[in-house]
C-alpha cells in the first residue's frame, strides 16, 4: 500500500514475543484487541482532526502532524509507514539514496516511487540509523513494513540481477528487532520473506485478501476465489508457525456501499482478521459498519 504521490504520499512491542498480547496496550485496548473486534485503522491523511482516537492499532504516514499523533486513544498504538523495498521522491533521504547508487529503477505502477536495492548497507543504515528511530522518536509506537514483498518480485523478475534481495529484506527486520526490540512491527504481505523472520515481528497485514480496487481508483472488485483464498491461506500459515502473530486485513469498497462494507468485515472477522476496509488512497477515513465499531 503505497503512499499516494506528493507531500501526502502510500507490526506490537516486546511483551508480544512470548505472550502473544498487544504489549504496552492499555488494558481496556488489550481486551478490545484480544480479537477481531480490535478498531483498527489506515490512514495517511494529513487532518490534523481527523478521529484517530476511535481506533486501537492504526498506522498513520511516518511524518504526520504531532497533533494528529496527540490524537490516539489512551493506551492505543500507532505505527509509522516504512517503505522497505521503494524510496519515493518526496522523502528526504531520496537524494542521499539516490547519490549512493542504490536505487534500481522506477515502479511504473507509482512513477514517483523508485525500487532500492535492500542488500545495500547504505539502504541498511537509512532504515536502522535514521528512518525507524525518526519515527519512534516522533512518538510512534512501531513501525508498519510496506513494500517487502518487493524483494520476491525484484528477485524473481531478474534473478541474476536481483540474487539474495528475499534474504537482504529478512535480514534487515532480524536487525531491526535487535535494533527496537519494544517497537511493534507489522509486515504488509511479504509471504516470500516470512519464513526467516518468524517471530521477528508482531503483526501481519494482508492487503486486498478479498476485494480490490481498479488503476482508476474508483472502480472496486472482489477478487476470485483462487486469489482470495492463496492470500488467506498464506496469512493462516503464518500464524500456524508463530500462533501469537496478529493478522490484519485491508480491503478496498465504495465507501458509499456500507452494507458492502459490513459484509467485508464479517467474512474477514470469521478468518480471525482484524479488518479495515478504505478507499485507494487511504487520505480519508471509512468508519466501520456500526456493528463492527
Amino acid at each position: 500500500m503505497r503512499r499516494a504521490t506528493g507531500a501526502i504520499g502510500r507490526r506490537l512491542a516486546a511483551a508480544i514475543l512470548g505472550t502473544g498480547a498487544l504489549g504496552g496496550l492499555s488494558a481496556r485496548a488489550a481486551r478490545a484487541c484480544s480479537g477481531v473486534d480490535c478498531r483498527f485503522l489506515v490512514y495517511y491523511g494529513q487532518d490534523e482532526a481527523a478521529p484517530v482516537g476511535d481506533y486501537d492499532v492504526a498506522v498513520l504516514d511516518a511524518e504526520a502532524p504531532a497533533a494528529l499523533l496527540a490524537r490516539r486513544a489512551p493506551g492505543a498504538r500507532l505505527l509509522g509507514y516504512v517503505s522497505m523495498g521503494e524510496v519515493h521522491a518526496s522523502r528526504a533521504y531520496f537524494t542521499e539514496a539516490e547519490a549512493g547508487g542504490i536505487l534500481l529503477g522506477r515502479n511504473p505502477n507509482w512513477p514517483d516511487a523508485w525500487f532500492v536495492d535492500m542488500r545495500a548497507p547504505l539502504w541498511g543504515r537509512l532504515v536502522l540509523d535514521r528512518i525507524v528511530p525518526a519515527a519512534l522518536a516522533r512518538g510512534f509506537d512501531g513501525v508498519f513494513l510496506d513494500t517487502i514483498d518487493d524483494a520476491e518480485f525484484l528477485e524473481q523478475r531478474d534473478p541474476r540481477r536481483h540474487a539474495g534481495m528475499i534474504d537482504a529484506a529478512a535480514g534487515l527486520v532480524r536487525r531491526m528487532r535487535r535494533r527496537f526490540p519494544t517497537a511493534g512491527i507489522m509486515v504488509n504481505r511479504g509471504y516470500a520473506v516470512l519464513p526467516s523472520i518468524v517471530g521477528q515481528f508482531d503483526m501481519l497485514l494482508g492487503e486486498s485478501v478479498r476485494t480490490t480496487h481498479e488503476a482508476d481508483g474508483t472502480t472496486y472488485r472482489r477478487l476470485p476465489e483462487h486469489d482470495y483464498a492463496w492470500q488467506r491461506d498464506a496469512m493462516w500459515e503464518a500464524r500456524r508457525r508463530f500462533p501469537s502473530l496478529r493478522l490484519f486485513s485491508l480491503d478496498y469498497w465504495d465507501p458509499a456501499d456500507r452494507d458492502g462494507i459490513a459484509r467485508i468485515y464479517a467474512e474477514q472477522r470469521r478468518n480471525g482478521f482484524v479488518p479495515y476496509v478504505a478507499t485507494p488512497d487511504l487520505t480519508r477515513i471509512v468508519p466501520p459498519p456500526r456493528e463492527a465499531s
